[in-house]
């Protein structure tokens, strides 16, 4: 199972860059790939094209909700990685990933490589 992270996802969108060339073969592999609530908020905050969005509903049907353990578990991250300013999102997506166990698909590598020592995997 891999998770996409807001800015991998908005890179998968375009085709020939890395990140759609990584979703396409995740996709032919058949490997699970979804994305949390919390991505799909932040990708609907960019000014989208009316059909990227429609697009991400049809391959994103059902994003990962955000539970009550997952609040406890993205506090948790917020307090051990030296509580950084704006990073509290991060700390909610890297939980859901960590909940489900799956790895995290992202662009910023560095944002997220705080949360491996705490059971992040990333892709």
């Amino acid at each position: 199972m891999v998770h996409l992270d807001t800015n991998f996802l908005i890179q998968a969108t375009i085709p020939g860059s890395l990140a759609h060339g990584l979703f396409s073969s995740w996709s032919t592999t058949e490997e699970p790939v979804n994305i949390s609530t919390i991505v799909w908020a932040e990708f609907l905050c960019d000014p989208l094209e009316p059909m990227a969005e429609q697009i991400a509903c049809e391959i994103f049907p059902n994003p990962e909700v955000f539970l009550s353990v997952d609040s406890k578990l993205a506090a948790g991250l917020f307090n051990k990685t030296g509580r950084r300013s704006r990073s509290l999102a991060d700390c909610m997506i890297a939980a859901v990933a960590i909940r489900c166990q799956a790895s995290l698909a992202t662009i910023n590598r560095t944002d997220f490589k705080p949360f491996v020592m705490y059971g992040l995997t990333l892709a």
